[in-house]
This record gives structure tokens, C-alpha cells and sequence, in this order.
């Protein structure tokens, strides 16, 4: 398991958990949700922010805010 925010773009996997902090119910609006299968499409050439697929559609995300998120690598997406 690693965090939304270690992987590369490219990289695929499913949302597995949050960690307990008060952005979790955001991100849960936004599509991000336990077993959702999460692609990393690109990152900026600073590293902040990413841009990951998400429930049909193309979702930023700061660093910080990826961080809270926990993710599986077996997820298989298109």
C-alpha cells in the first residue's frame, strides 16, 4: 500500500483508506472513495499539484491532499 501521493504518473491503483483528517469527506464528495480505481495522469513540473482519473473523470489534487489518501498497486484501469 502506498499514498496517492508517492506514485508517478502513469501509475494505477485502487483507493483503499484515508487517513483521519479533515479533508477525507472532500474527497469523498469529489469521487475518491474506498475501492475506486485511481490513475495518476500527470504531475506538475514542481510536483504540485497531480491530476488522477477518478470516477469517470479528471480530478486535481494537491500534494497535501493526496497524502491522505491510501492506495492500493493492484488496480487495473484504462
Amino acid at each position: 500500500m502506498k499514498r496517492l501521493s508517492e506514485l508517478s504518473a502513469g501509475e494505477k491503483g485502487t483507493i483503499h483508506s484515508f487517513e483521519k483528517d479533515e479533508i477525507f469527506i472532500k474527497l469523498m464528495e469529489m469521487g475518491c472513495v474506498p475501492g475506486e480505481p485511481v490513475k495518476v495522469e500527470q504531475v506538475a513540473p514542481l510536483g504540485d499539484p497531480i491530476s488522477i482519473s477518478v470516477s469517470g473523470y479528471t480530478l486535481s489534487l494537491r500534494l497535501c491532499e493526496a497524502d491522505s489518501i491510501f492506495v492500493n498497486m493492484d488496480a487495473t484501469i484504462s
